[in-house]
């Protein structure tokens, strides 16, 4: 009898601790759009600290779980938390004011305005709220020294002065993940970062990522599986709006369902070509 209790209390404390150092937890996520189910109850868990990569063939509705776990649209059923508590029904805003922050496939940033700029609008974040919505001169020059660190971390000072319209298409995606960072997010999210870019940029965007995720927790969609491979601890494989696999990228690579999502279609192609 003490056995069996001892045994009750070592999972109860396992499964506690697991919860602890969970994140971002989604239950019986699901989305249906008249009729049509894009999300099929799909389960995710996204560590502390890690960077949590969610793959799939175009389709598979990676997207739109990302726009359900930012509640840019609202889930048909299912659950969200976020460090334990229940946020299925917060609006964007109230999650952004929570530290998760999300950036998007098309690069979001204010192009009239300089690099500097765009920095410093991301920063001011800390300093204004829904009461309190500028917080002045002085409070603004405060700024400047870390807007220059960030500037300087993704080795964008050299174009600081130009406007961000300006930039070439790599260099945008590289000043979208800068004022990412600069907000200090618990939780980010990243939608295709390495989206039409270069191999070259490819490389180097990977490389940005790996370095400012020391410390925080991702959650990226992304379509290139080197850079997958490269960086991310954890995978999870969706295909048709359904979770098929989850685990490292070893695993989740060799998973027969995973092989048959990426290349069955393909192979019998080609099988059936005389």
């Amino acid at each position: 009898m003490l056995d069996r209790n001892a045994s009750a209390l070592a999972l109860d404390s396992a499964t506690a601790a697991a919860r602890a150092d969970t994140v971002l937890e989604a239950r019986g996520l699901k989305k249906e759009f008249h009729g049509f189910v894009a999300v099929a109850g799909v389960d995710l868990s996204v560590r502390r600290g890690s960077i949590h990569a969610l793959i799939g063939p175009n389709g598979a509705g990676k997207t739109t779980v990302f726009n359900l776990l930012t509640r840019f649209i609202a889930p048909t059923a299912g659950r969200i938390n976020f460090e334990g508590e229940d946020i299925t029904s917060e609006l964007p805003a109230a999650l952004a004011r929570r530290g998760i922050v999300r950036s998007f496939q098309i690069s979001a940033i204010f192009p009239h305005l300089s690099v500097h700029e765009n920095i410093r609008i991301a920063l001011q974040q800390r300093i204004v709220s829904p009461l309190r919505f500028w917080g002045g001169g002085e409070a603004v020059s405060k700024l400047e020294p870390r807007t220059s660190d960030v500037l300087e971390q993704f080795e964008l000072e050299n174009v600081a002065h130009l406007r961000a319209g300006e930039l070439a298409y790599g260099q945008k995606r590289t000043l979208e993940l800068a004022t990412t960072v600069a907000t200090d997010p618990k939780l980010m999210l990243l939608d295709e970062p390495t989206q039409g870019l270069g191999h070259e940029d490819v490389d180097r965007i990977t490389d940005l990522i790996k370095r400012v995720a020391a410390g925080r927790t991702v959650l990226m969609v992304e379509h290139n599986m080197r850079m997958v491979a490269r960086i991310a601890d954890r995978i999870s494989v969706l295909r048709r709006g359904e979770k098929i696999a989850e685990g490292s990228y070893d695993e989740v690579s060799v998973d027969p369902q995973v092989v048959e999502a990426y290349l069955g279609s393909r192979a019998r192609r080609r099988e059936q070509t005389p």
